[in-house]
């Protein structure tokens, strides 16, 4: 009896040194959260090329299964070893998935990329001759209120001016030519950190394929080693579901915005559309941003439009109007389904909130993110409603004024 008194003394002891170092250590981040962040960043830098080979084998990993399944059961009549078998589908869906990433990227840069050049050096080309037309049609608007039209024409003026001046000052070498060599050193410097970081990132990414399996194993072994059985199967069965979420969102994400990117080019294209090739990548990006980015995608595309004609930059805004109501309604719902479980409002929440602390990227894995945080939350609340034997029913919850402690009634 009192060695089990001295072992639970001994276990709610350690309990509050933990709590007192954990609260120490979080004050201590929250009063120093500038060099916490520096020393993040400076480790995210460090880390980036495992990051990157992780990304990428995250989003291979359905063509690496896919590809090593339908590999096995063809071999499966002709090679009896199931060892050599392995093997020889590992190496087949590795092949695979860099094929299909090279083709991906070759993609981009051979066939996008030239366009989206040409589309940008027509726009800057093009600023003149379109600030005039603008600057015309602001003169017919405001022709029978001419102070209105010459305080218009002024800030208009202005603003041209300067967007023309900065153009000019991007490609005259010789009076930035100390910006230019500094800002050309840094770009190359930039070019081949990136470069290398994405070629170890492709190594790293290939040795995740094929050792994914053995992670995973290795992963739950030290699960079960350290947790009680059942909040082991608990914990493995949480991970199940954050893979399931962050899976079937990110994935489906992505090919939504390929379709929609797609879809719009081709109606662009139709209608005769000017920047078709930029405005579609544009707005085929930004869709991958949940509930902000067809506005993300959608402004500056229409200001493109607007500047070489009001009229197009209208029926660029009713189809992107129509292009985006039959993904958020017919689209994304068939290829992303519920994947989430979270409603309208907490997606617009964990896309400002997450957004607000990590950016773009945050907007991107926000959703996914608070999905993962709601359900977890939702379940350990509904363990502890059951332990007290009340209702998990939250509308029961809506009108109540107290629980009858005796009787467990739901007093209204």
């Amino acid at each position: 009896m009192k060695e089990h008194k001295f072992r639970d003394y001994i276990y709610w002891g350690v309990t509050a040194s933990l709590v007192i170092v954990t609260c120490i250590a979080a004050a201590l981040m929250f009063i120093r959260w500038q060099s916490v962040w520096q020393t993040i960043r400076k480790l995210g830098q460090i880390l980036a090329p495992i990051t990157y080979g992780a990304i990428l084998a995250y989003l291979l990993t359905p063509v690496y299964n896919h590809t090593r399944r339908i590999t096995d059961r063809l071999l499966n009549p002709y090679m009896k070893s199931g060892k050599r078998r392995n093997v020889t589908a590992k190496a087949a869906a590795t092949v695979t998935s860099l094929a299909f990433l090279i083709v991906v990227i070759t993609g981009l840069v051979w066939l996008i990329l030239p366009r989206v050049i040409e589309s940008m050096k027509g726009i800057v080309n093009s600023i003149p001759s379109n600030a005039a037309k603008i600057a015309l049609g602001i003169e017919t608007l405001f022709a029978d209120y001419p102070d209105i039209e010459m305080t218009v024409l002024n800030v208009y003026n202005q603003g041209v001016e300067k967007l023309i001046d900065w153009v000019q000052s991007t490609t005259q070498l010789i009076p930035n030519i100390e910006k230019v060599i500094t800002g050309v050193y840094t770009s190359v410097v930039g070019v081949v950190n990136l470069v290398k970081n994405a070629l170890i990132g492709i190594i790293v990414m290939v040795y995740l394929l094929n050792i994914k399996d053995t992670l995973t194993a290795q992963a739950k072994k030290i699960i079960y080693s350290i947790f009680p059985l059942p909040t082991a199967n608990e914990v493995v069965d949480k991970w199940r579901y954050i893979h399931k979420v962050f899976g079937g969102f990110i994935i489906g994400k992505l090919v939504d915005s390929l379709i929609i990117g797609i879809l719009t080019f081709v109606w662009l294209s139709i209608i005769k559309m000017p920047y078709t090739v930029l405005i579609s990548v544009i707005v085929g990006v930004t869709n991958i941003i949940p509930f902000f980015g067809p506005f993300i995608g959608a402004i500056p595309s229409a200001i493109l439009v607007l500047l070489v004609s009001p009229q197009k930059c209208l029926w660029f805004l009713l189809s992107i109007l129509v292009i985006q109501q039959l993904d958020g309604n017919i689209i994304g719902p068939k290829i992303l389904g519920n994947s989430t479980g979270v409603s309208s409002f907490w997606v617009l929440f964990s896309i400002l909130f997450f957004g607000g602390i990590m950016g773009p990227a945050g907007m991107i894995i926000g959703v996914p993110t608070f999905a993962v945080i709601y359900r977890l939350t939702a379940e350990w609340v509904n363990k502890r409603l059951k332990k007290k034997q009340l209702s998990t029913i939250t509308d029961d919850y809506g009108v109540l004024d107290y629980i009858d402690e005796e009787k467990k009634t739901y007093v209204r």
